[in-house]
C-alpha cells in the first residue's frame, strides 16, 4: 500500500464527505416530516430521500441538482401520503448552500491544501456548490460537477471526466486518492476504474447507509478513517 504521502492530488466527494448532507435534508424534510402522525426516524426519512433521488438522478441525468432537489422533496411527499405546494419543494431544492459542515472538514482541508492538489467531483450543481465552498474555505485546484458534466455519480462519465481532468492538470492515475464516504456514489466506481479511495467513513456508528443506496457490495478500500481530521492526522504524524 502507498503512503498517504506519495499521492500528489486528492479528488472529493463533498456531500456526505464534508457537507453534513444528511443533518441538511433531515432539517430541510421537516415541513414534511413534522406533519406526521406517527414517529419517522431520520435513518427511514434519507432511505426514503436516497431512492427518490438515485431514481430522479438516473431520469433526469442532467438536470440541476437544486432542480432535481425539488421534484424529490414531491415524491416524499407524495410516498408519506402529505401535500407540497411547488414553492416549497423549490425551497428545499435551494437549500443546499445551507446544509452544514462537519466540524472538522474546515481545518482538515486547510491541512491538505498544504500537500495536495485539491479536486472536486461532486454530484451538485454550480451555485449550490458555491454556497457549500465558502463554508469550507480553500481555493480548490478543479471543480467537476454534475451540471459541468451532465450526469450524476456512479455513472462512468463522472469518472471519464474526472480522469480526462487530472489528465490535463498532468497528473497520472496513480497519483490521485480518491476521498469520500459513499460506497455507491464513489468507492464502488472509482475502484473499477483502477484508482486508489480513502473512506471517510461518516456513518461508522450508524446502521446502513443514510441518504446513499446500497452498493450492494462493498469495495476495497485502500485507506479508511472515521473522519477527514484522522486522514489529517495521520498524514501529519506519517503513519501511513
Amino acid at each position: 500500500m502507498a503512503a498517504l504521502a506519495s499521492y500528489a492530488a486528492l479528488s472529493f466527494d463533498v456531500y456526505g464527505t464534508l457537507i453534513d448532507w444528511e443533518s441538511g435534508m433531515v432539517t430541510g424534510l421537516r415541513p414534511l416530516t413534522d406533519q406526521l402522525d406517527r414517529e419517522i426516524s431520520d435513518d427511514a426519512v434519507l432511505e426514503m430521500h436516497a431512492r427518490h433521488e438515485s431514481a430522479a438522478q438516473a431520469q433526469t441525468p442532467a438536470r440541476n441538482y437544486s432542480a432535481l432537489l425539488a421534484t424529490v422533496y414531491r415524491r416524499c411527499a407524495e410516498e408519506l401520503g402529505l401535500p407540497a405546494d411547488w414553492e416549497a419543494c423549490e425551497r428545499y431544492g435551494a437549500s443546499v448552500p445551507d446544509w452544514p459542515t462537519f466540524e472538522d472538514s474546515a481545518d482538515a482541508l486547510a491541512y491538505l491544501k498544504q500537500h495536495y492538489r485539491m479536486i472536486v467531483l461532486s454530484n451538485v450543481d454550480n451555485r449550490s456548490f458555491a454556497g457549500s465552498a465558502r463554508r469550507l474555505g480553500i481555493a480548490w485546484d478543479a471543480v467537476f460537477t454534475a451540471e459541468d458534466i451532465g450526469s450524476y455519480k456512479p455513472s462512468q462519465r463522472n469518472f471519464d471526466y474526472l480522469l480526462a481532468g487530472i489528465e490535463r492538470m498532468g497528473l497520472a492515475r496513480s497519483a490521485l486518492l480518491h476521498t469520500a464516504e459513499s460506497m455507491f456514489h464513489d468507492h464502488v466506481p472509482a475502484r473499477a476504474n483502477g484508482l486508489d479511495n480513502a473512506w471517510i467513513y461518516r456513518r461508522h456508528q450508524k446502521q446502513g447507509f443514510g441518504a446513499t443506496m446500497d452498493p450492494g457490495q462493498l469495495a476495497d478500500t485502500t485507506f479508511r478513517f472515521n473522519s477527514l481530521r484522522d486522514m489529517a492526522e495521520a498524514h501529519e504524524r506519517g503513519d501511513l
